[in-house]
């Protein structure tokens, strides 16, 4: 083979492409290399689209591309696509970095002869030689160069070794002319797969010593004799949800107690230090009244979050999607549909981007379109504070939280009705295609603790940055409309209460309140409100509810910020907390208590099936490249939550 002597210190930047079969460790690999901190999990799919990064060696500038996880170059999923698209399209200078996991080597270097047989310049990376070690296995790294004609570089991508010496292969590196496979133009894709898994075997086994037995393998065939018994593996994964959703409430109480009592020291010292006017009440009752309504949730999505992690981490999300393959196949999903729909109790948007792990074009489809049912953790603030109206946190149920026992519930009735709507869908979409479902089983592993705190610290920073610009935003927008209104209102309804019979008749504190009332009644907003209150109002709800219902289509947890700025405009001197407000709320025509049992329940389930997000409209868009099915999500949602809501509150009246 002839040698091109060519460094990349001639050339300034340079792309470098880590590609790879799922489960070996290639995001892991990334964050290494460039210091970022992306999402890394012990199951297929987390990688759903190329992510990038950089580093510099020997002042030298090196990007990295991480491209989703894929078997081979015959894709059968949208991420697999994604990978080979990106991958045909790089520069001939580019070095591909195939990370393999050194335990499995028959199966990924299937991958690694197809890439080297596009005439792309390729690097070897061994990963997880731990493994391999523990297993008292030894692989020949020269004879297994030699052979495939590529540098090979052995690591452990979680404790950093080895990646020092792939940036030194990296820079050092000299393009080279290699071939793998010399291949017919008549042979079919299926022989000429056979004909690589021969020759990798024989190569494997010429290189690799197996003394020892795969004592991580034997570890994780005893677990999953547990975790995936088509009984016991059910009542695992209930349990495990269940303890998630005790948690939430049980852990998080004192901290959120914590977060409430600061605010309101933080408001009432604002609200002395400035002088009384306009600008004290928009900061304390616009915008510290909506930020401090939404802060106080973030223990309960740490927690969450906290949970998700390491189930992805340990790789029993992989187990999930086992086990759950037979139920969901019967609603026209298969078990890969469960990684999106448990996902999505976190977020619907990476959820509904990891659905291109589905090969089936029809059961992608179905798990786009109802993965947005499922509870996420914008909802956890709007269950919080209406649970709070109706059951207090001190009722329990035996040893049981009773408010985290109705948390489940609402998630439970959230998949329910995302499972009855895929077989609704299933009957109405039309497909010719056939369904399959493989899946990698990754062994076990602990969780990478620094891994975990940085998910729980990144969507932490999502939850309150990218929300916590919309509140602000809304909250001002909302002070300005509940402040203000046309013609003479305020004024008159002043003189109205300056009457020596409203004085006689009311106390100083009473006529206060009810002007604060009757100008919030017919400021703008609530102009607005009465609007929209009679499409609602059969559901139980009035019209500072419909508001909220509006703005929180731009994110479901301004549901809160706004009732919180609503219960706050002209009342500077209360300091109750907005659960508190609300417990006091009256129904403006019958003046009896708003949140009733029924108008709450109603409202929780109005929240559980409505779709309130315009991001994750977009993220539909864009992956069904069609605006026929967010057209069809919103409406089929909208209707579900509309009805449900006032089935339930025609019930509970």
């Amino acid at each position: 083979m002839q040698k091109t002597l060519k460094s990349l210190s001639n050339k300034d930047p340079q792309n470098i492409i880590l590609i790879g079969n799922p489960n070996t460790g290639k995001t892991t690999l990334f964050n290494s290399l460039t210091g970022l901190n992306q999402k890394v999990g012990n199951f297929p799919g987390v990688t759903v689209d190329k992510k990038t990064g950089n580093f510099n060696y020997k002042e030298t500038k090196i990007n990295v591309v991480d491209l989703p996880g894929t078997y081979s170059l015959s894709p059968n999923s949208e991420d697999e696509r994604i990978a080979k698209s990106y991958l045909e399209e790089t520069n001939q200078n580019d070095i591909i970095v195939v990370v393999a996991d050194a335990t499995n080597l028959k199966r990924n270097l299937l991958l690694f002869t197809q890439i080297v047989d596009l005439g792309k310049q390729v690097i070897l990376v061994l990963n997880m030689m731990d493994l391999l070690q523990k297993n008292t296995q030894e692989i020949d790294f020269k004879k297994l160069s030699k052979k495939l004609n590529c540098p090979i570089i052995p690591i452990n991508a979680r404790l950093d070794k080895g990646v020092e010496k792939l940036k030194e292969a990296v820079f050092s590196y000299q393009q080279k002319e290699n071939i793998f496979l010399d291949s017919d133009s008549s042979s079919s894709s299926i022989d000429e797969t056979m004909k690589r898994v021969g020759k990798i075997n024989t190569i494997v086994d010429d290189c690799l010593t197996k003394d020892g037995e795969d004592k991580s393998y034997l570890f994780t065939k005893k677990i999953d004799n547990i975790v995936t018994h088509k009984i016991y593996g059910y009542l695992i994964f209930l349990g495990i949800l269940f303890f998630i959703f005790q948690a939430i409430f049980s852990w998080a109480s004192y901290p959120m107690d914590l977060i409430d009592s600061g605010f309101g020291f933080l408001c009432d010292f604002v609200s002395n230090i400035l002088p009384k006017g306009i600008l004290n009440d928009l900061i304390v009752n616009g915008i510290l009244a909506g930020l401090g309504g939404i802060v106080i949730f973030v223990p309960q999505i740490a927690i969450l979050f906290a949970f998700i992690t390491i189930l992805e981490d340990t790789g029993y999300m992989s187990r999930v999607s086992f086990l759950m393959d037979r139920i969901l196949r019967q609603f026209g999903l298969n078990g890969k549909s469960i990684i999106p729909i448990i996902s999505s109790t976190a977020c619907a948007i990476p959820a509904i981007m990891g659905a291109r792990t589905i090969s089936n074009y029809k059961e992608r489809l179905i798990t786009i379109m109802v993965a947005p049912l499922i509870s996420c953790s914008a909802r956890i603030p709007v269950y919080t504070i209406l649970i709070a109206l109706i059951v207090s946190e001190e009722e329990t149920y035996g040893i049981f939280n009773l408010q985290g026992l109705l948390v489940m519930g609402l998630y439970l009735l959230g998949f329910v009705a995302a499972i009855l709507s895929a077989w609704v869908m299933k009957l109405i979409i039309k497909s010719k295609q056939k369904s399959t479902f493989t899946l990698e089983m990754p062994i076990y592993r602990t969780p990478r603790w620094k891994n975990v705190g940085f998910e729980i610290l990144s969507k932490v920073k999502i939850f309150l940055f990218d929300a916590g610009k919309i509140i602000i935003a809304i909250s001002i927008v909302l002070w300005v409309l509940s402040s203000y209104a046309p013609g003479n209102k305020f004024e008159d309804i002043s003189k109205k209460y300056t009457s020596e019979t409203s004085q006689q008749q009311y106390s100083e504190q009473e006529i206060s309140t009810l002007i604060a009332s009757e100008r919030l009644e017919h400021s703008y907003a609530g102009i607005i409100g009465k609007i929209i209150e009679p499409t609602i109002k059969p559901l139980g709800f009035d019209w500072k509810i419909g508001i909220s219902l509006v703005t929180s289509f731009a994110a479901r947890e301004v549901f809160v910020g706004t009732m919180a700025t609503l219960y706050s405009v002209g009342d500077a001197d209360n300091t109750m907390s907005i659960r508190e407000k609300m417990m006091a709320a009256k129904n403006h025509e019958t003046g009896e208590k708003l949140y009733t049992t029924a108008t709450t329940l109603s409202l929780l389930i109005f929240y559980v099936f409505a779709m309130q997000c315009m991001a994750t409209l977009a993220v539909v868009y864009r992956e069904t490249n069609s605006i026929k099915w967010p057209i069809i999500q919103v409406v089929y949602m909208g209707a579900l939550a509309y009805f449900s809501s006032l089935l339930v509150y025609s019930i509970f009246s």
